[in-house]
């Protein structure tokens, strides 16, 4: 048998994998796909063969996860690859755990508890797969805490050549930085190594407060607690605050009864917000005093719950998303300047803007990369048109000197990154040197990274 003849043997035996593709979306349907062709990793040596096939064919791979980033960074025509199956605790080493790079943010409380651990901070929304929150760059809220990235001490991924590549502070080390969040543009992650830290209780404050008032004290709020978060619903002057402190973790829990837990989490926060959310869309006029109406209709709230519940919110209700970092001292202007912009523009905005913080790291891609940082997140229900207000409120923002979430709806590109990232330029050599032929790119990753 000739050369040819073995290589197109090797191509046909590993492109079994290789399913028939069919439209894909993403949670807030704001992007879609039609893959020309599916598989589904059981293993890791099955994401090697997959990542052969796909090269040898010459097609793009994209891993995909829960879909619940709104840029089309998981989006292909080519290969989509899905690693769900790798999921669960494969090691537990003290409080380093190693989790399967498909284990979902909402399955990590049932493993870590037999072992009296938990993450150390974590988003408010917990559908996302460990390997999809890590390489968008998933935060939460807390001055001296940084994005789930940060909390990675190892990982494993398959590259562009099918090799299988160890990168820990020991091993490979020099990637890390680029590699804790890498975008999907480095290669399949199979696995990654966690520090946890032993499971805890937050107490939880979540009450109105004047907007105004809360915008003037920012600064020392955001320092003084260990997790500060606020939502502003805009035509409204007040902001719905909440504020966690960290509690040992034999506290005693203090929640809700019942009927008023049901009532605020799936009554008010989905189910009524659900219908006001359709007649806004409908009858944009209303928007205004249904907002007034939701600032009456909550109340304060005391809990003291295991950190995992108190820091996910269930979401039911779908919506488009942006959120910009910009330097924390900059906050209260900026939310301003928005609130001016909406006034001036008579938009009529039915969904909040929520404002977080997180500390500086030195993660080469992080939003957070060598500042202290505060993010602004702004929404549209997701049968509305966000071009206008993102735009407008996306302005404001890189006047700050702003940079966008990965994992979230933005127009900019690589020149105008490169900008607001010191490391960019050494990020690029990276993909460079592990993916030369870019496998692993798409028209998201061409626009943001470069081709």
């Amino acid at each position: 048998m000739n050369e040819s003849a073995v290589n197109d043997t090797a191509v046909s035996a590993k492109s079994i994998l290789l399913g028939s593709g069919g439209r894909w979306r993403n949670w807030g349907r704001s992007e879609s796909s039609h893959p020309t062709h599916f598989a589904r990793a059981t293993s890791v040596d099955d994401v090697v063969s997959t990542v052969e096939a796909a090269s040898a064919r010459g097609l793009k791979l994209k891993t995909i996860g829960a879909g619940h980033s709104f840029t089309a960074i998981a989006a292909t025509d080519g290969v989509q690859l899905d690693v769900s199956a790798l999921d669960g605790l494969l090691a537990v080493d003290g409080n380093l755990v190693t989790i399967g790079a498909g284990t979902n943010l909402y399955q990590l409380p049932a493993l870590l508890a037999p072992h009296g651990l938990a993450l150390t901070n974590m988003g408010d929304i917990d559908r996302q797969t460990i390997a999809g929150a890590v390489s968008t760059g998933t935060h939460g809220t807390g001055a001296a805490f940084g994005g789930l990235a940060t909390q990675i001490r190892a990982l494993t991924m398959v590259t562009a050549d099918g090799a299988v590549l160890k990168i820990s502070e020991t091993v490979n080390a020099d990637l890390l930085p680029a590699a804790k969040l890498g975008l999907g543009a480095l290669g399949v992650l199979v696995d990654v190594t966690i520090e946890t830290v032993p499971a805890f209780m937050v107490h939880a404050v979540e009450k109105p407060e004047p907007l105004e008032q809360v915008l003037e004290n920012f600064e020392a709020r955001s320092r003084s607690t260990d997790h500060f978060e606020f939502y502003w619903f805009p035509h409204t002057t007040t902001a719905l605050t909440k504020t966690n402190t960290r509690m040992p973790g034999t506290t005693p829990p203090k929640r809700q009864g019942a009927v008023s837990a049901w009532l605020d989490d799936e009554v008010l926060a989905n189910g009524v917000f659900a219908l006001t959310c359709a007649a806004g869309n409908l009858i944009p006029a209303i928007v205004p005093r249904v907002n007034l109406l939701a600032e009456k209709l909550v109340a304060q709230r005391e809990v003291t719950a295991p950190s995992f519940e108190v820091f996910v919110t269930r979401r039911r209700v779908r919506f488009r998303e942006m959120e910009y970092a910009i330097p924390r001292e900059s906050m209260p202007a900026a939310i301003r300047a928005v609130a001016q912009l909406v006034a001036k523009n008579g938009w009529r905005i039915s969904f909040p803007l929520e404002a977080r913080v997180a500390a500086s790291d030195d993660l080469w891609l992080s939003t957070a990369h060598g500042r202290e940082s505060g993010y602004i997140a702004v929404h549209r229900y997701y049968r509305e048109d966000p071009a206008e207000y993102f735009a407008g409120v996306e302005a404001i923002m890189r006047s700050f000197g702003g940079r966008p979430h990965w994992g979230k709806m933005h127009t900019q590109d690589a020149a105008s990154l490169a900008s607001v990232y010191p490391r960019f330029g050494d990020f690029v050599a990276v993909r460079d040197r592990l993916d030369p032929n870019r496998l692993f790119g798409n028209s998201y990753l061409e626009r943001v990274l470069g081709a």
